[in-house]
């Protein structure tokens, strides 16, 4: 997901939008995946200038990537979506809601799991261990995890609290990418997955599959081609009026309030995934190193000034 916090700062995308036929290749690129610029002007009637015009302009937006590859004839620059949604707030925060706490917590820091096959758990040069064994999710090699899977339980993160005496939060959000897990790959295989903070459970997100068919854009190239490849950046939020993914989609009536936190109060935060599923599908995690966004999971915490 592409997330941007002021009309302002999403005026390039809307440029880049604004032209039919730029839509059209985003199109095409989300039906068919990969593409090079000779087989986009070939299928849109466009001359290869042009369509390296429109490619520059959506590059530069950063709606797509491009880059360069051995083809039959020498090199072929092939282009590739980096984003299934947008969301813009259309609105600037006031300016006491402007004041945030953010850190950035390594997806192997988790502080407590309960793990069963399939699973797995990687660095960005090796698997720790073996495939389908839980012991090695507690490994001390697990703090420096890049990825990993599981098909049923729960991992659970100790969050930083830095409120002091007198602020109130706001809202909490949380930024991961994520995916099902499937044995190998399954592009359709739907998962429950559950969100709990501080023990209380906020709502769930079915995920849509695991994803496998192209390479993540950064996962390592030693990666085997038939695992878990890339996954979705969502973002899950807490604020005075429910909990929400993405920003708009509600998943349950969870308040900020309900949570009652203070500067006094422990956060936990848990995914798990219930053997009681409607959709038992596993879930991957995806952190810095791997995936299709090179990041780990991004905490929030909005405040009150004192």
């Amino acid at each position: 997901m592409l997330h941007f916090h002021s009309l302002n700062d999403a005026l390039p995308v809307f440029k880049a939008l604004g032209a039919p036929m730029r839509i059209r290749i985003l199109e095409l690129l989300s039906e068919a995946g990969d593409k090079n610029l000779n087989d986009i002007a070939k299928a849109l009637g466009l001359t290869n200038s042009a369509v390296s015009l429109h490619m520059k302009i959506l590059e530069e937006a950063g709606l797509v990537s491009i880059h360069t590859t051995a083809g039959k004839r020498g090199s072929m620059k092939v282009c590739r979506p980096l984003h299934s949604s947008l969301l813009v707030d259309m609105f600037p925060r006031k300016a006491e809601d402007a004041s945030c706490y953010e850190d950035e917590i390594s997806i192997g820091c988790y502080s407590a799991c309960q793990i069963r096959p399939t699973c797995g758990i990687a660095t960005c040069r090796e698997i720790i261990g073996e495939f389908d064994d839980p012991r090695y999710f507690l490994f001390p090699e697990h703090y420096q995890a890049n990825v990993y899977w599981f098909g049923e339980g729960y991992v659970e993160y100790i969050l930083p609290n830095h409120l002091t005496a007198g602020q109130k939060p706001r809202q909490i959000s949380l930024s991961f990418e994520i995916s099902s897990e499937s044995p190998g790959y399954n592009d359709d295989y739907p998962s429950d997955i559950q969100f709990y903070f501080n023990g209380i459970c906020l709502g769930q997100w079915i995920s849509p599959g695991d994803y496998g068919l192209r390479k993540g854009r950064f996962t390592p190239a030693w990666w085997p081609p038939g695992c878990n490849q890339y996954g979705l950046l969502k973002t899950l939020t807490v604020n005075e009026k429910g909990t929400y993914i993405d920003g708009g989609s509600r998943i349950s009536g969870v308040t900020i309030h309900d949570l009652d936190l203070n500067y006094n109060s422990t956060f936990t935060f848990r995914f798990q995934v219930s053997p009681d599923s409607i959709n038992c599908g596993g879930f991957t995690i995806f952190g810095k190193g791997a995936g299709d966004y090179n990041q780990d999971i991004i905490f929030k915490t909005y405040y009150c000034p004192q």
